[in-house]
């Protein structure tokens, strides 16, 4: 209790010293008023009050001053002020802006409302490219509160994550604040150096907020929040909405603002419902008040999305520049709920930067030394924005319990209680941890590991392993491991292990030993689930699932070589031993229907096998390769951004070598391209290219062939990118050259969202293609319609698809339900 109050006294103490010019502002009935802009006249310094709000304006200087205090839908004031000594206090009433159409001559031909909408979109492009390069300030806050959580999810215990939960199960589980310095140039120049990170209850942490994540610009004919959103501004806005022009009122500049009602025509479209200010002449962003939904993103659990932009006239490039942000949310699912709220202040604006050719790279984020280590003296003078009460008690009360939570004693107690074998460890695996060591002893669940092929019979599998997490952020590690699986039918142990280890989390190089006896797909990327080969076997009496034994010895390494460039290498001795059906129980008897065969190229030749046993050292090599890639470097790692600007690249060699005859040796070089392109409002367009080249692969083994990810269960999971959905899944195995190409767009509500009735389901229509070239043989082509996002309330994780498929005239069809999970 003692250290508790010594922490608030500081903080006070501190407030008092740094916030230089403090006060609170309110509206004409005394009601605090958040997100209110203050800043000098002068233009040098700026704030914004909080929740409550509270102000501090850092002012280092005595002498006289004139003070603005901005804030939309309240007229603005430029209050002049004499400072004789610091600290100093200043309250403020605003009165509500009075808006007035008499200003607007109102013609029955336009609304006039459509006529400033439409010189805004004409002057959108020629607004936006004033700001071709700048330099700022930027501070940011992130604040995640959640209300009333469950002990469990999916029987899982959450704890109290992290100290952020109370005995109602409820408050803040994200509080954290970055001071950085940002620098943008024309197209998409960007870097951000965060000179101070703050992570309430963690003193070694790092702020997950980010000054490029934080922007949204409705000069751009989308925002891009998970989904594109359309903006009131955009090329094609007047599809998307009604404007209702409420009422103008002028700035302290005495321009003329134009007050729009934002108005949805369909309320399921990818759009912002709320107001928009636009400054007559000048056709500029004056202010920003919007909101969009859940939906709209196409993030179910979140159920609304509020933003809230100012701006402020630039003397210096003729422009209004945003000076400050608040994006606000609540979300619900599971039973459980929340909200939240990021803000973002920018300040110190230099429209001509030097730049030079070395002031942008790849990197577009990094940290200053120590930036996680500034005190509270820091923050308290460098914070433009005041912390709320709820805000300073987090902060003190779990830098109060940090210390226990991260002693011996406290992480012994919690292993203790968490390392007691439950029921549910049964299902889920079981886990004994040693927190204050890093190690971690776990083994999965026999019962969850527990399936039926036709090989086998009834088998599980049990993986047992050993973690020891190093590095001061813990994100290196080594492992060992043991897969352990056991078939009833043939009476068959198989054990494999081996060791991985993760040097670090820059270059993140990677090495794993491995070796045993185990059983593989013929297709090793594994086109059929355990599990789902399991029940077509058991309820549909289909035995998809082709199975070998290998016994093998293998060493991998790979490691990021440069940002966008990993290379990867595998060497590998295998013994392949074919296997066959040891099992013909069939659980429900489908008339006209049989199990097949182990060997997919005779599926009713029994005691067929597939490949003689034979042995072969196998070489894989492969490149990565993303062009122009960017990445965020923080302490504790190198994370990259993902863009669609360009495809992303696989290049690979295989050599299959040493075969115990030479007919198994051979070279195989393979090359892939997938891009995702964000087409603005009408979606998504993804493709995928493939292609191989074959040498001395005659009379290859049938596992050294290539497999396509085929399709029979009438069951998708993932994307369709990049697979056959009507395809047998061995039918079209070759060892000679081939391309195959994917392609597939997602409308996102383009289409379906301009029909009456349909688009209140707010359902997605997705068109796909698929086709594939082998030597010698006749193309493959799959086609395909299908409706996305299916589901009820909240939970849209369904898909479905009508496929219609075309081999050398032979045309088959079906639908194929997906899960997206």
């Amino acid at each position: 209790m003692i250290k508790n109050f010594l922490l608030l006294l500081l903080f006070l103490t501190f407030s008092i010293i740094h916030g230089q010019v403090k006060g609170v502002v309110t509206d004409e009935k005394g009601e605090p008023l958040p997100y209110v802009n203050i800043y000098t006249e002068s233009g040098t310094t700026g704030t914004t009050t909080n929740e409550e709000g509270r102000y501090e304006l850092k002012i280092n200087e005595t002498g006289d001053y004139i003070l603005v205090y901005k804030f939309l839908g309240y007229k603005t004031l430029k209050q002049p002020v004499s400072i004789n000594r610091l600290p100093f206090e200043k309250n403020i009433s605003l009165v509500p802006e009075s808006t007035s159409l008499d200003e607007v001559t109102i013609s029955s031909d336009e609304n006039p409302a459509n006529r400033i909408i439409r010189q805004a979109i004409e002057n959108r492009r020629a607004n936006a490219k004033k700001l071709q390069s700048f330099t700022a300030d930027f501070y940011s806050r992130g604040l995640w509160r959640i209300k009333n959580a469950p002990e469990r999810i999916l029987g899982q215990e959450i704890g109290d994550l992290g100290g952020g939960l109370d005995s109602t199960r409820s408050g803040i589980v994200y509080l954290s604040e970055t001071i950085s310095k940002i620098a943008f140039q024309k197209p998409d120049d960007f870097r951000e150096t965060i000179i101070a990170s703050k992570v309430s209850g963690d003193d070694n942490g790092f702020s997950l907020n980010s000054a490029q994540e934080a922007y949204f610009s409705f000069y751009e004919n989308t925002l891009e929040i998970n989904s594109e959103i359309i903006s009131p501004i955009a090329e094609y806005a007047f599809n998307y909405y009604r404007y209702e022009l409420e009422g103008t009122f002028f700035d302290d500049r005495g321009n003329m603002i134009n007050k729009i009602k934002v108005v949805p025509k369909r309320d399921q479209d990818r759009v912002f419902s709320g107001h928009i200010y636009i400054v007559e002449d000048l056709w500029q962003i004056y202010g920003i008040e919007l909101t969009t939904t859940g939906q709209a993103v196409q993030v179910p659990p979140i159920e609304v999305l509020v933003f809230r932009q100012t701006y402020k006239y630039s003397e210096e490039n003729e422009l209004y520049i945003q000076i400050s942000q608040s994006v606000d949310f609540s979300f619900k699912i599971f039973g459980f709920g929340g909200d939240g709220r990021f803000t973002a202040v920018y300040s110190n604006y230099d429209f001509n930067p030097q730049f030079t050719k070395n002031s942008f790279g790849r990197e577009i984020l990094s940290f200053s030394e120590d930036a996680n280590q500034m005190d509270s003296v820091y923050w308290e003078k460098e914070r433009p924005v005041p912390l709320t009460n709820e805000e300073t008690e987090d902060y003190i009360r779990k830098d109060s319990i940090q210390e226990i939570r991260n002693s011996k004693v406290y992480q012994d107690s919690v292993d203790a209680v968490n390392n007691k074998f439950g029921i549910t460890d049964a299902f889920f695996g079981y886990s004994y941890s040693n927190s204050w060591r890093n190690q971690t002893f776990s083994i999965s669940a026999p019962i969850m590991g527990v399936g039926y092929n036709t090989v086998q019979g009834w088998n599980t599998d049990v993986r047992v392993s050993f973690t020891q997490r190093t590095g001061e952020y813990q994100q290196n590690y080594w492992r060992i491991y043991s897969d352990i699986d056991y078939g009833l039918a043939e009476d068959r142990f198989r054990m494999s292990g081996g060791f991985e280890k993760k040097f670090n989390n820059i270059t993140d190089p990677y090495l794993r030993i491995s070796g045993g006896i185990e059983t593989d797909q013929i297709n090793a990327t594994d086109p059929i689930a355990p599990l789902l080969n399991s029940i077509t076997t058991i309820f549909f009496e289909r035995n998809y699932m082709k199975l070998y034994e290998k016994r093998f010895a293998s060493i991998a390494y790979g490691k990021d070589f440069f940002p966008g460039v990993r290379l990867f290498g595998n060497l590998a001795w295998e013994q392949r031993k074919p296997l066959i059906n040891n099992t013909d129980h069939v659980f429900i008897d489908w008339d006209e229907r049989r199990y097949t065969s182990n060997n997919p190229l005779q599926p009713t030749n029994y005691g067929s096998i597939p490949f003689e046993e034979h042995s072969l050292l196998k070489f894989n090599l492969y490149a990565d390769i993303t062009f122009a890639q960017k990445y965020m470097s923080y302490p504790d790692g190198r994370y990259e951004v993902s863009e669609s600007k360009y495809p992303k690249l696989k290049i690979g060699w295989q050599k299959g070598m040493a075969g115990s005859e030479s007919r198994y040796n051979f070279d195989l070089l393979k090359a892939q391209a997938r891009q995702d392109l964000k087409l603005g409002n009408k979606g998504e367009f993804s493709y995928l290219i493939n292609g191989a080249l074959f040498s001395n692969s005659e009379d290859i083994s049938l596992v050294d062939y290539q497999h396509f990810n085929g399709n029979q269960t009438r069951l998708g999971f993932g994307s369709y990118v990049g697979k056959f959905n009507l395809m047998p899944y061995y039918k079209f195995s070759t060892n000679e050259n081939y391309a195959e190409f994917h392609a597939e767009h997602n409308f996102q509500g383009w289409a379906l969202g301009k029909l009456p009735l349909i688009n209140k389901l707010n359902f997605n229509l997705i068109l796909g293609a698929h086709r594939l070239a082998i030597d010698g043989q006749s193309p493959y082509s799959e086609y395909s319609v299908g409706i996305d996002n299916l589901g009820f309330g909240k939970y849209r994780f369904l898909r479905l698809d009508y496929f219609v498929s075309d081999f050398g005239g032979r045309r088959e069809e079906a639908f194929v339900f997906g899960l997206k999970l």
